[in-house]
């Protein structure tokens, strides 16, 4: 009986040590099975992860490609809205609107200045701004224009305070608005600097470097319709102006003095006409030659055309050694006084002549509305009555009608 017993708790120890040996491997090929799976899971989760952020970049590409679809396809638009002008303004306004729409999406400030001819400093010509109220002050453009003027070259600016390019503190001292990033390009055609295009933001890196390109590609559009409005605008010139002096033609200064002479009459508002005539000119040219003649006539000229600039004047060599000078909105009394400055002016200017200082002198006629006519045909014969008065009196003198 007790070996039975024995034998029984025998059997019952190996089958326990079995179960517990199952059970132990059982739990162990369970762990590696758990382990491997979450292996498995993981390596399905960043397989997951490296997908979406494939998705989330092919997307971002996709929208990138197809912004820059639609950029270069109005290229086309914008090379035929611009082709369709020859008016400066019309065109620097077009290149700022396009500009300030299609690369900034209307957010910030878009400048465009051009280069004066005179001086050669840049002026600001057409803005597209953001905030409505904002006033451009730098009217000659900042540093970083200038930059772009002096190295005829692009440029993009992430960050203006942190640029080694730019001095700070130049950079705060001219700020007369804030802005934070910007990108400028030139405006350039047949190797001649015309201007700059410019976009600022209020955002640190607010431009990439595809919006430059594409940028200066507007650039190259825009100043080739620069070029063209400007070669336009003066063969205009050279059609209205006489080449010698560089006043208005007759014909040309007939036309405006109708057109003033109308607003005159609807406005109400006083005009005078100086009819001016270089004393003894004959005599200079006979005794100098013909190219003294010239020499009086661009110096007078020059005195007339910049006589009372900040007023509206309209000058002209009307014929031979003649002149007139339009003064709009100018009553007779200050007429006849103008005249007589002009007279002085003239009587005072040196003009060299083979070695010679001479001293030339002119008869003025002055004319005015409503005083002395109805008609501007009337105020021409008028002011041309007054002149021969004029040089009766013996010349060198400024005579009212």
């Amino acid at each position: 009986m007790k070996t039975l017993i024995r034998h029984f708790l025998l059997s019952v120890s190996i089958l326990l040590v079995l179960n517990i040996a199952v059970i132990f491997y059982l739990a162990k090929k369970t762990s590696r099975r758990k382990a491997y799976f979450t292996f498995e899971r993981e390596a399905l989760q960043e397989k997951i992860n490296t997908i979406n952020n494939r998705l989330k970049n092919s997307g971002d590409i996709y929208n990138a490609l197809g912004q820059k679809i639609i950029r270069y396809d109005n290229l086309k638009n914008i090379t035929q809205e611009l082709s369709q002008s020859l008016s400066l303004d019309t065109i620097c306004q077009d290149i700022a609107e396009f500009t300030f729409s299609l690369i900034a999406s209307n957010k910030g400030t878009c400048l465009l200045y051009l280069i004066d001819t005179k001086n050669q400093n840049l002026s600001l010509f057409a803005s597209r701004k953001e905030n409505k109220e904002l006033v451009i002050k730098a009217k000659e453009g900042d540093i970083f224009d200038r930059w772009v003027l002096r190295h005829a070259s692009a440029l993009l600016v992430e960050d203006i305070s942190k640029d080694f390019r730019f001095d700070l503190e130049k950079i705060q001292e001219e700020h007369l608005r804030p802005f934070y990033s910007l990108i400028s390009a030139p405006l350039i055609s047949q190797d001649k600097m015309l201007g700059i295009i410019r976009l600022d933001s209020m955002e640190t890196a607010g431009y990439t470097q595809d919006d430059l390109r594409f940028l200066t590609t507007i650039s190259e559009l825009g100043a080739v319709a620069l070029e063209n409005a400007t070669l336009f605008q003066r063969t205009q010139e050279l059609a209205i102006k006489d080449s010698l002096t560089a006043l208005y033609t007759k014909g040309y200064f007939m036309d405006r003095l109708a057109e003033e002479f109308k607003r005159s009459v609807y406005q109400n508002v006083p005009l005078a006409l100086l009819m001016i005539d270089i004393d003894h000119f004959k005599e200079y040219n006979d005794k100098f030659g013909h190219t003294a003649g010239d020499i009086i006539l661009k110096e007078i000229s020059f005195l007339i055309s910049n006589f009372l600039k900040k007023q509206h004047t309209i000058s002209c060599r009307f014929g031979g050694e003649e002149f007139c000078l339009l003064l709009c909105e100018v009553d007779k009394k200050s007429a006849v006084k103008h005249a007589d400055e002009l007279r002085a002016l003239i009587e005072e200017k040196k003009i060299v002549l083979r070695r010679q200082k001479m001293n030339v002198t002119v008869s003025i006629g002055i004319a005015a509305f409503p005083q002395d006519c109805r008609n501007e045909e009337e105020l021409v014969y008028n002011a041309d009555s007054a002149l021969y008065q004029a040089k009766q009196k013996g010349r060198n003198k400024a005579v009212g009608f």
